[in-house]
């Protein structure tokens, strides 16, 4: 199951990277709790996105704060019915600032779909929501 999980979570970084919001819905769950810290810090005070309109808020938030928006998933990680990611992220703003950093997600599956998914800025705070220590 865990390998599954894994594939579903490397699927959703594929949809985004491709902009394919509709097909990135298809692998989340109605009732998705979505909470992506930087987008969300911008557009929504930091409020998550809850339900499939959520997402469909959250990809066009995208498109109002950042010129450019790359997620890149590196490392994956199964941990029961969580998958931990480490990766970067690389944006421009319509003005020309640049952000290159680290990023740390961590996704929840249940029935095949995404419930819940979160980013994370600090890999400590990412590591501690799961009960892991760094290692």
């Amino acid at each position: 199951m865990e390998e599954e999980n894994v594939a579903l979570v490397r699927r959703a970084y594929e949809k985004f990277a491709e902009r394919d919001w509709e097909a990135w819905l298809e692998l989340a769950d109605p009732e998705i709790e979505f909470l992506p810290a930087g987008t969300a810090a911008l557009t929504r005070g930091g409020r998550g996105y809850r339900g499939h309109d959520g997402p469909r808020e959250y990809f066009s938030d995208i498109e109002k704060v950042w010129e450019e928006l790359r997620v890149v998933p590196q490392r994956f990680r199964a941990v029961g019915d969580h998958v931990l990611v480490r990766g970067r992220i690389y944006a421009r703003t319509p003005d020309g600032l640049l952000v290159d950093s680290a990023g740390h997600w961590i996704w929840r599956i249940a029935g095949g779909k995404v419930v819940w998914a979160c980013a994370y800025a600090d890999e400590d705070e990412a590591l501690e929501a799961l009960g892991l220590e760094r290692g």
